[in-house]
């Protein structure tokens, strides 16, 4: 397969979009394909969970809407609008506060070729809210007394550039100034060349360590998913267990999560949605659904569905799983390029809304939790594909918080999702 080197340089940057796994095989025009009906509602899922919070910008209760039937009826056409005009095949979207009522639909279709519709019970890759799972382990040792959030990762990886200076609070915040591997010009062509093969976290590192540090610790932030490539090798070597094991264990089984995995092939899950990517050379659509995900590892491998998500939305964002020590440390934001957007250890925080959202070649999604109304917002699609250099999960949360929280849109202005730094293939 051939790609453009337009397609290079977005995907090859260091940055696609706030949050957001860089997924090198994702860009291209939007679809064209016109949106089905929506299918019915699905009454699923459970309410956040109650705890600490960012002090940034927080709702009043009564600014989050009861969720009626007229407002539902508002939800669907922004929804379709969004989906309309930039050719989303299908969507999922959760939306509940406590005493406000629950708005859960399906749109769109989960498999082009059948035509079966998408559903809210159907796996999804969630790409870069991985990195909320990651770092939850990463706590949780942290809370055991095992590591310390301001060790130097030298004490736990060999051969880091810089590792005596960075910590995990570094790699954790996107501070550490290292190379983002995804942004290598080898490691492009050996994924784009076979989107099947396996890599280990050791070949995903040789291809960030060739490079030198961009800055020193602390001084910047740079979304990067070699830091969390490292972070995962630290959970492995403290715990002594391989991560996927670990999470399941420590993260997945404590939270409830029955419907949320770690692969460790490229096996998906049924029932799932597939998922489609354009290959920007030839502009033809790809069904990417079984490609490998090892490449995004700790940083962005993993699979749930709405069910899950609408409960990790708020188990993450409350601290459910740590201590309020270190849950304030971790809601602890640094500042970013970003307007009204700042980066906690694993977590952002945009204009109030708290969570993750993430990216993997054919699938997109966003978890995220305002904390007064005690407020969660999921969006699951299978798609990738940038419309005006917009994330799609982008303008889905957009286009709902603008109803139902005008305070607090989530937003992530285009200028956040152009390359950051030039593609390592210009020439």
């Amino acid at each position: 397969m051939r790609y453009s080197r337009t397609c290079r340089r977005r995907l090859c940057a260091g940055i696609a979009a706030f949050g957001i796994l860089v997924a090198p095989l994702g860009a291209g025009a939007a679809l064209a394909a016109e949106p089905p009906a929506p299918g019915p509602y699905a009454a699923i899922g459970q309410p956040a969970v109650p705890g600490p919070y960012l002090a940034a910008a927080p709702a009043a209760q009564g600014d989050f809407p009861e969720l009626t039937p007229a407002v539902a009826e508002r939800l669907d056409k922004a929804i379709q609008d969004v989906m309309k005009e930039a050719g989303v095949p299908g969507v999922t979207v959760g939306l509940s506060a406590p005493g406000k009522g629950t708005y859960i639909r399906s749109f769109g279709v989960a498999d082009k070729e059948t035509g079966q519709s998408m559903r809210p019970n159907l796996f999804m890759r969630i790409g870069s809210e991985t990195k909320t799972f990651t770092v939850t382990a990463l706590l949780e040792l942290v809370d055991q007394g095992k590591v310390s959030i301001d060790d130097p990762i030298s004490r736990y990886v060999d051969g880091v550039p810089n590792g005596d200076r960075i910590t995990l609070r570094n790699l954790a915040s996107m501070r550490s100034g290292l190379f983002n591997y995804s942004a290598d010009e080898d490691f492009y062509k050996a994924l784009t060349q076979n989107p099947d093969r396996p890599f280990t976290p050791r070949e995903l590192l040789d291809f960030a360590f060739k490079h030198p540090i961009q800055f020193q610790p602390g001084a910047e932030f740079d979304y990067c998913n070699t830091n969390l490539i490292l972070l995962g090798l630290v959970v492995e070597k403290v715990s002594g267990t391989p991560l996927h094991e670990f999470i399941q264990k420590n993260v997945l089984d404590r939270a409830g999560l029955d419907h949320t995995v770690f692969p460790t092939d490229a096996t998906i899950p049924n029932p799932h949605a597939h998922g489609y990517t354009v290959q920007t050379a030839s502009g033809q659509v790809e069904d990417a659904t079984d490609w490998n995900p090892s490449w995004a590892w700790a940083a962005g491998a993993m699979i749930s569905n709405l069910q899950d998500l609408r409960t990790w939305a708020g188990v993450v964002a409350t601290g459910t799983l740590l201590t309020p020590k270190t849950q304030a440390e971790r809601l602890k934001v640094y500042p970013t390029d970003i307007p009204g957007a700042g980066y906690g250890l694993g977590i952002f925080n945009i204009q109030g809304w708290i969570g993750h959202n993430g990216s993997l070649p054919g699938y997109e999604s966003l978890t995220i939790y305002l904390p007064e109304p005690r407020a969660t917002l999921v969006v699951l699609l299978n798609t990738d594909t940038l419309h005006d250099d917009n994330e799609p999960s982008t303008l889905f949360g957009q286009a709902i918080t603008r109803i139902v929280t005008p305070d607090h849109v989530f937003d992530i202005p285009v200028t956040a999702a152009a390359p950051s730094s030039p593609s390592p293939s210009k020439n």
